[in-house]
């Protein structure tokens, strides 16, 4: 699987980025609950260096409990702070300027200890397109600074957002990377939305996610679609059989595999299926 995903634009995005990490205090990255790794791009570590960094888990609401309270403990564990959020219903927002300072609690001190007690704390915010990063600013500024859609590539120009008078935010454009190392992190940005469904087949897309989910969470798949599980089935062979109980039938009694394709994408991403997470700490290699 080939897929092409880097537009002209994130060269001139990972540039400014670097130029404008010195001018900040702390950097805040959301990555999408559901996929905490596939939604991190490889190479921000070393853009931002060594700067203070809060790690928000954004979607929250949409992913595995048990596996969101796992993830927080595996990034604290790397030295950053943690924030749990949803930003379509505000879920945590309102933690994130306590976290912030909080996160920077000795540098706030050396600052009151020289007298400056009026500067503002400068937080640059990034992310992949489409994880919930301009949605997010909006809910922490109280009001529709950046625009906030749901597809990729919206924000396209960095803006600095004040909050109160004691926070500003950096926003960036959605931050992609040139390869991917791992064909299943291509796939799980697919699944979420993060990258064009036209990039690929949307069967195999489809057929992917399906089998992924049946090995996850065999019994929210058995009650939504009323499939019986074969361990031993191919991927399109679950989807087929669930697009067959939909009666998603077309001309001599085939299943229209592209339709239940859309329909299982639509319904993984609203979460109308449930909350699930793609990805466990043992998948980091």
């Amino acid at each position: 699987m080939d897929i092409q995903w880097y537009p002209g634009h994130m060269t001139k995005t990972r540039r400014m980025i670097v130029e404008q990490v010195k001018n900040v205090d702390l950097v805040a990255e959301i990555v999408d609950a559901r996929i905490p790794i596939s939604s991190r791009n490889p190479d921000v570590d070393a853009m931002v260096g060594d700067r203070p960094r809060l790690m928000v888990l954004n979607r929250c609401d949409q992913a595995d409990p048990e596996r969101n309270a796992q993830w927080g403990a595996y990034y604290r564990a790397k030295g950053m702070a943690v924030l749990l959020t949803d930003c379509k219903s505000g879920t945590g927002v309102k933690q994130f300027a306590p976290t912030v300072r909080d996160a920077l609690r000795d540098k706030l001190a050396q600052w009151q200890a020289k007298g400056m007690t009026g500067k503002a704390v400068r937080v640059m915010v990034l992310g992949v397109p489409n994880v919930g990063k301009s949605t997010f600013i909006n809910q922490v500024a109280g009001r529709k600074s950046a625009k906030a859609q749901n597809k990729p590539g919206v924000t396209r120009g960095k803006q600095w957002i004040t909050v109160d008078r004691g926070l500003e935010l950096l926003d960036t454009p959605g931050i992609l990377w040139p390869k991917f190392e791992d064909q299943s992190v291509g796939l799980n940005l697919a699944y979420t939305g993060a990258v064009k469904d036209a990039i690929m087949d949307l069967e195999t897309l489809g057929s992917r996610l399906m089998g992924l989910l049946c090995r996850r969470y065999p019994e929210a798949v058995t009650a939504r679609y009323k499939i019986e599980i074969d361990p031993s089935a191919q991927d399109w062979e679950l989807l087929e059989a669930a697009g067959r109980k939909r009666g998603f039938l077309i001309s001599g009694g085939e299943v229209d595999l592209e339709r239940m394709a859309r329909v299982l994408l639509e319904e993984y991403r609203s979460g109308k299926l449930g909350r699930f997470t793609l990805e466990i700490p043992e998948d980091v290699k």
